[in-house]
């Protein structure tokens, strides 16, 4: 398929891609506190309903890896955004804790047939060896989607208060993403004749690939939860250490433009080199990052900054290395399989960083997250290594 024909596939997951993070991810950034206010709900527990989701997600994850492996994205994606859609009509009728909780529950079903895992799988399953750029070029998409979604939380909220933003959300899933998926997302290409298919064949590892699986794992699993910790606490760790509020604000505000920035750059680079080396960028800008912050240095801007890139391509890496170990015939079924830990890191992560802030303080969750940041930039290492080994038979 030429380059001329996959604008409007990926520009319409793209746009599928913003209105799933923002259904989801992302919505609770701006609607958890009138939620609480408004029901007379914890916070925590209302915070507890995206790590519920996250868990869930994580949970079908390789489900929906293999269903797109062996039928493609398109089915999937749009049972995506009918999950969505309900979970959100839910959340917003929702007269108690326990029906939130359950809407959650939904929501975490379509968190889990669509957002970023899925939607590459997609792409592996259309494009083959040839989907890095499209990877590529859907994470600038998905760049936008707080950028996009947070202010239109706020705006609905003004405009009509949390539930009816929930309203409005699941209305964009059924008049929006939907009727894109379905129009614009291509069924899977016919496998060529004598690929082996079934569903036990397409998951299986050579003894030799076990290993970089397991290291791409945990790459996911101290990714995810570094990720999922620093977005949750950022501002609540830098007020800890006596920056303003207005401030703080200023400073996270980095680390979107920063995420877009360093895609643009990985994608003008039109994959020349090999995705490894995105992977150990990544890794290796986030950990100098967290670092910095650890350390107490008066470089909060430039930390953040650093932070942000890093976690910008770390988006591609984890869509375009699994693509280049295991190759495209198995690419969705083990992109699923990879996907659980790091999504269960996830949902845990924030919950643990609490725990660790109550207890510890900031100085001490700094060094937390720069230890586990560090230690991802020696499982790259090691990740390396062994694709080196894998390579040339040493």
């Amino acid at each position: 398929m030429d380059q001329a024909k996959r604008w409007p596939v990926i520009s319409a997951l793209g746009v599928v891609q913003i209105l799933a993070w923002g259904s989801s991810f992302y919505l609770l950034g701006v609607l958890a506190a009138p939620i609480a206010a408004d029901t007379g709900w914890p916070l925590a527990w209302v915070f507890g309903g995206l790590t519920l989701g996250l868990l869930v997600a994580g949970l079908v994850s390789p489900q929906v890896g293999r269903i797109i492996g062996e039928r493609g994205g398109r089915p999937v994606l749009a049972v995506s955004a009918l999950l969505l859609a309900a979970g959100l009509l839910v959340l917003g009728l929702a007269p108690s804790l326990p029906v939130y909780l359950a809407a959650w529950l939904l929501i975490g079903l379509g968190m889990g047939c669509g957002l970023y895992d899925p939607a590459f799988a997609t792409l592996g399953r259309l494009y083959g060896a040839e989907a890095r750029p499209a990877i590529t070029t859907l994470t600038l998409w998905g760049g936008f989607a707080s950028t996009v979604s947070w202010p239109l939380s706020a705006f609905l909220l003004d405009h009509g208060g949390w539930r009816w933003a929930c309203f409005v959300y699941a209305g964009l899933q059924l008049v929006m993403s939907l009727p894109l998926i379905l129009g614009l997302i291509p069924p899977a290409p016919a496998r060529a004749a004598g690929t082996n298919v079934g569903p036990a064949s397409v998951v299986t590892l050579a003894p030799a690939e076990r290993r970089p699986f397991l290291l791409m794992a945990g790459v996911l699993i101290l990714g995810g939860g570094v990720m999922s910790l620093l977005s949750a606490h950022v501002l609540t760790l830098l007020q800890a250490r006596g920056v303003p509020l207005a401030s703080a604000v200023t400073f996270g505000a980095l680390i979107g433009p920063s995420q877009v920035a360093a895609r643009i750059v990985e994608m003008s680079l039109k994959g020349r080199h090999h995705p490894l080396w995105t992977l150990t960028a990544a890794m290796s800008l986030v950990a100098l990052g967290v670092t910095l912050l650890a350390l107490g240095l008066p470089l909060i801007a430039l930390a953040l900054i650093l932070y942000g890139a890093g976690n910008g391509i770390y988006s591609i890496a984890r869509g375009t290395v699994p693509l280049t170990l295991f190759g495209p015939e198995r690419y969705a079924p083990l992109l699923g399989r990879l996907a659980r830990p790091g999504l269960v890191a996830q949902a845990l992560a924030p919950p643990l960083g609490a725990y660790a802030l109550a207890h510890g303080g900031a100085h001490a969750t700094f060094i937390l997250l720069a230890g586990l940041a560090l230690l991802n930039v020696a499982l790259v290492g090691a990740l390396w290594r062994t694709h080196s080994r894998s390579c040339f038979g040493a």
